[in-house]
C-alpha cells in the first residue's frame, strides 16, 4: 500500500511503487488516498477528495498492477495508517508491505499514531527520496527493527524526486506527472493551472 494526499499524485509516486513492486514482488499495490491528512492540513484551494481519487485512477491507468483504493475516504475522519491496516485485515489482507519515503520512515517512531501496531501489520518497504539519504535511512531502520521490531525492506533504485508541494507551487507539471494527470489538472484548472 501506498498512502497519501496525492495533492496531486505525480512520477515520483509511481516510481517509489514501481520500485517496491518490482523489488518485492508485490500482487499489487494500492494507492490509498487520505481522507484528512492527521499531521498537516490541505493548502487552501486544494483539489476535493473527488480529484484526488480521479488523478490517482488516471496516474494508475496504464499498470495492471496499481490500483486506487478508497478505504481511508470511505472511513471518514482524520486518516491514520494504523486504522487503515486494520481495516486491510479485517477484509482478509494480511501480507502487507507499507510504502515509505525518507520522511516517512524518519518521523515513524515520532509522529505516527501507534506505530509498534504499524510495525506488526505490515512491512515497511522504504524508498530514498535522495541518493544521499541512504546513510540516515540504514541507521534509523536499525534503529526500528532494534526498538519496535520492525520488519523493514530497503528498495534501492532511482527515485524521482519531486513532491506534490513543487507541482502546485508551478513545478514542471507536465514533467512530473502523466499526461492524463496533468490534462485532469488543466482541464479543472487545479492548483491554478
Amino acid at each position: 500500500m501506498l498512502g497519501g494526499t496525492f495533492n496531486p499524485p505525480h512520477l515520483g509516486h509511481m516510481r517509489a511503487a514501481e520500485l517496491a513492486h518490482d523489488a518485492l514482488q508485490l500482487d499489487r499495490v494500492l494507492f490509498i488516498p487520505t481522507n484528512i491528512p492527521p499531521h498537516k492540513a490541505l493548502p487552501e484551494h486544494t483539489a476535493t477528495v473527488a480529484d484526488r481519487c480521479e488523478m490517482v485512477r488516471r496516474l494508475t491507468a496504464d499498470a495492471p498492477w496499481a490500483q486506487l483504493d478508497t478505504i481511508e475516504i470511505d472511513r471518514g475522519g482524520a486518516s491514520y495508517t494504523v486504522d487503515t491496516l486494520r481495516a486491510l485485515h479485517a477484509r482478509g489482507e494480511t501480507d502487507l508491505y507499507l510504502i515509505v519515503g525518507t520522511d516517512m520512515l524518519l518521523s515513524f517512531d515520532r509522529i505516527w499514531r501507534a506505530p509498534d501496531e504499524i510495525a506488526q501489520l505490515c512491512t515497511l518497504a522504504v524508498c530514498a527520496r535522495m541518493q544521499d539519504d541512504w546513510d540516515r535511512l540504514r541507521r534509523k531502520a536499525e534503529l526500528l527493527r532494534h526498538s519496535l521490531h520492525a520488519k523493514i525492506e530497503l528498495v534501492q533504485g532511482d527515485s524521482i524526486p519531486i513532491s506534490s508541494t513543487e507541482l502546485r507551487q508551478g513545478g514542471a507539471l507536465h514533467r512530473y506527472t502523466a499526461p492524463a494527470v496533468a490534462d485532469y489538472i488543466e482541464q479543472h484548472h487545479l492548483y491554478g493551472y
